[in-house]
């Protein structure tokens, strides 16, 4: 008896051990090559170049030391910060609007706007680079932030509309029909009511935002000539020289970017899944 309840309890589990067999796999392909970015970060470029796989026995932190004293680093920086921070202020701005008009004001042809606007999941950034490259030059901000922050911003929209719509949809009509009683205003009920109950949804998107503007190269690659205009993605070209590239320092430099982008996800991890996850089930 036993042994039967034995197999019965084994074969319920059997989706269960999937599960996880299929999350350790992802999870191992997902680690290797962070561990191979960091653990070559820590040794010298010849040994990197001599022995790739091997441990960096002792640990070289002279890398990151010298990544940290180098003013362009630091320049770097704040072009990266001052892009995403606009893009994801703007991004949030404009997608909160978007999704405010198109979940709770009724207008004829508010669908067809809706449907407008979520076009733009079918054109990534890559496909679309070279029209909206000469879009940005006849409008004359190439070799300008400006013209980074437009585009980012502008293809971050559409995902933004669909999470903020769902979860504008799912707030109760009365507190809006109560705001109106009261005297509030269409963009009263939005900037004052609308938006305070909305914070886990607009965290999602402006962590969404901020992730794929800071770690973004292809548009900085073709929007951005001059060197002291560069994000942080771009850094990594400075250490390419005429017979090779030093490996060692791009490990370490690479390290050290996604260091922000890591610490906003593990401050808004639990608003990020909320957020997403918030409006796609009603009552």
């Amino acid at each position: 008896m036993d042994s039967r309840h034995k197999k019965i309890s084994f074969r319920r589990n059997i989706p269960l051990i999937v599960k996880y067999i299929i999350l350790s796999i992802t999870l191992i392909i997902v680690l290797i090559p962070i561990i191979m970015i960091i653990n070559g970060a820590l040794k010298t470029r010849g040994e990197f170049l001599a022995h790739p796989y091997s441990l960096p026995i002792p640990p070289r932190w002279e890398n990151f030391i010298e990544i940290l004293k180098m003013n362009s680093f630091w320049r770097l920086v704040l072009n990266s910060f001052l892009v995403t921070s606009a893009t994801t202020i703007g991004t949030v701005f404009i997608c909160s609007m978007a999704a405010f008009a198109t979940a709770r004001i009724r207008f004829r042809g508010k669908n067809f706007v809706f449907n407008f606007l979520t076009l733009g999941l079918m054109f990534p950034v890559t496909i679309a680079i070279l029209p909206v490259y000469l879009v940005v030059r006849q409008i004359g901000l190439i070799d300008n932030l400006w013209g980074v922050i437009l585009v980012h911003t502008s293809f971050q929209l559409s995902f933004g509309v669909i999470i903020l719509n769902n979860f504008f949809k799912s707030i109760p009509s009365e507190i809006q029909d109560a705001s109106h009683i009261d005297g509030c205003s269409y963009f009263g009920f939005y900037w004052h009511i609308l938006l305070r109950l909305s914070r886990p949804a607009l965290a999602s998107v402006a962590a969404i935002a901020a992730v794929f503007s800071w770690n973004d190269l292809m548009v900085p690659l073709v929007m951005l000539n001059s060197e002291n205009l560069w994000t942080l993605p771009l850094g990594t070209m400075q250490f390419q020289g005429q017979y090779g590239t030093n490996w060692a320092m791009v490990g370490a430099f690479v390290t050290l970017s996604t260091i922000p982008a890591v610490i906003l996800y593990l401050f808004i991890q639990r608003n990020l899944i909320s957020g997403l996850t918030a409006g796609s089930i009603k009552g």
